[in-house]
């Protein structure tokens, strides 16, 4: 009882970090007002180098783009739109996992492909002062910015000191998307046309090797002329075969997309099954013609011109499916032109005649407020050392902290 009367006692001192575990706003309060000088020099001290921070930084813009995607482009577009009302119960797509189209297409535009082209075209190394390209690039995406607005715009927004650099940066990002939208097989159609174009490329060399081998036979056995009804057999043979490839291809063009119960699809199985076998009987069966039929059997051919009618059925063949893709080909081709992905601009980025920073007056704010705040700290950390220097356990524990850091500074 005589300690805590002691304590409460008038004109006693207490201290921060007194026993008792209590810190008392009255005496932190006093700590203050006693070193007011130096906590004023020290924010006046911060307040005039942030106020010269502020104006020596050079002024930096932001300029804009905003851009319209499209919003029903892919396969992936009418999933989400036979999901919407499942989504709704599950409380929006992103509960599903599902992106929409503009997140797509801000994917794209953060894509690291696009961030090297505007790296390439406007020289950031050299403005950014970086060496490594890595490097660049992580500088501008903290100068740029890409999201996709409650509007559903996309707006592209780029920092830089130079007005006329920023914009133009900006626009180069919807160009390069542009560039980028042209080059992705995004919509179905595209998908289709893209297959058709490789299926297209290996035909192209098959009949090149099949016209190569047909010539090597005419320089071997002489150009032999085949009779009319060997002929007829022989094109009827190539265009069944081409017919059933085409329909092979397209078949898996369509797998693609659409299950096995596809209508389409088991439309197409049934007729090339209806044409296989057909192609077997005409290649194998010995029996004669039917009444009315040019055509022969390919085993009746005269033996002399078999090797040659063989070479000349493979182009033939070849030839006449490469007929039947190129028409596919361009069938997918202008359903791609039809349905292409059409970005539309609403504001194009323009130089900014108002500089975004620096916020001279947040700067100068935040420097005043940093140095109360240490000079505060530095008042009562002083004012700590000062009382445990008067309480012998204290300094004793100083003296070993002190001498404890010299042993660590000789080795």
């Amino acid at each position: 009882m005589n300690s805590v009367d002691d304590r409460d006692a008038p004109g006693s001192e207490s201290h921060p970090g007194d026993e008792g575990g209590t810190v008392d706003l009255l005496d932190i309060t006093l700590i203050l007002i006693h070193q007011w000088r130096m906590i004023a020099i020290v924010s006046v001290v911060m307040l005039l180098g942030g106020t010269a921070f502020a104006f020596l930084t050079k002024p930096y813009y932001t300029a804009t783009a905003i851009i319209l995607p499209p919003t029903q482009q892919s396969s992936s577009s009418a999933l989400l739109g036979q999901l919407s009302s499942l989504a709704n119960l599950g409380g929006g797509s992103a509960a599903l996992g599902l992106k929409t189209p503009e997140d797509m297409y801000v994917g794209i535009l953060q894509s690291r492909t696009i961030a090297d082209q505007i790296i390439d075209q406007f020289q950031l190394q050299k403005v950014y002062k970086e060496r490594k390209l890595q490097d660049t690039r992580n500088k501008l995406k903290t100068y740029t910015e890409i999201e996709n607005g409650k509007d559903s715009l996309i707006h592209i927004s780029v920092t830089d000191k130079d007005a006329q650099r920023a914009s133009d940066m900006a626009n180069a990002y919807v160009d390069e998307l542009h560039k980028m939208n042209s080059l992705l097989a995004i919509s179905e159609a595209a998908q289709r046309r893209v297959f058709f174009d490789k299926q297209l490329e290996i035909e192209k060399a098959a009949l090149s090797a099949a016209e190569d081998d047909l010539r090597t036979t005419e320089q071997k056995t002489g150009v032999i002329q085949l009779t009319g009804q060997a002929q007829v057999l022989i094109q009827s043979i190539a265009e069944l075969r081409a017919q059933i490839a085409s329909r092979e291809v397209e078949l898996q063009s369509d797998k693609v997309y659409s299950t096995d119960q596809n209508p389409n699809v088991v439309r197409l199985q049934e007729e090339i099954s209806a044409m296989r076998a057909q192609l077997a009987k005409m290649e194998v069966s010995q029996q004669p013609n039917d009444p009315g039929n040019i055509s022969i059997t390919s085993s009746r051919v005269p033996e002399s011109a078999l090797e040659y009618a063989r070479k000349f059925r493979e182009v033939q063949f070849h030839s006449t499916l490469y007929e039947l893709l190129s028409k596919q080909y361009e069938a997918a081709r202008i359903d791609e032109a039809k349905s292409a992905p059409v970005i539309q601009v609403v504001d194009r980025a323009v130089p900014p005649d108002k500089k975004a920073g620096p916020k001279r007056a947040l700067i100068m704010a935040g420097s005043l407020f940093a140095g109360f705040v240490l000079a505060c700290f530095w008042a009562l950390l002083s004012k700590g050392f000062s009382v445990m220097k008067d309480q012998p356990e204290s300094a004793e524990k100083l003296s070993q902290i002190r001498a404890a850091l010299r042993r660590s500074e000789q080795h």
